[in-house]
């Protein structure tokens, strides 16, 4: 069983993710990098208990593909802010080449 993430860990989290801006995104990893961390599935783990009032389809797999079973919602999101995408037959990723944020970079 997982380790819950500590208070200060969370908040770390939802501040990155909440400075992520519109048509841009980060993956799990790089979150956790902003805040000096290699913690990438406890970053997959605070989004998914607090991360609903949140920019949630901002943040990735490093594959460039949304959160897993939020597909259909994350890509209305995607459309909506011009989020640079990447088409295959009907699926799709985003485009990290293009979209992926990088704070104070």
């Amino acid at each position: 069983m997982a380790a819950i993430p500590s208070d200060d860990f969370v908040s770390r989290v939802l501040d990155v993710v909440g400075s992520i801006p519109e048509g841009r995104v980060m993956t799990y990893g790089d979150v956790a990098a902003a805040f000096g961390s290699r913690a990438a599935r406890a970053v997959g783990q605070v989004m998914s208990h607090y991360g609903h009032d949140q920019p949630w389809w901002r943040v990735i797999r490093a594959s460039g593909h949304p959160p897993v079973d939020h597909e259909p919602e994350a890509l209305q999101h995607y459309r909506a802010e011009a989020t640079p995408l990447k088409w295959s037959n009907d699926a799709f990723r985003v485009d990290l080449a293009r979209a992926r944020y990088v704070p104070g970079g």
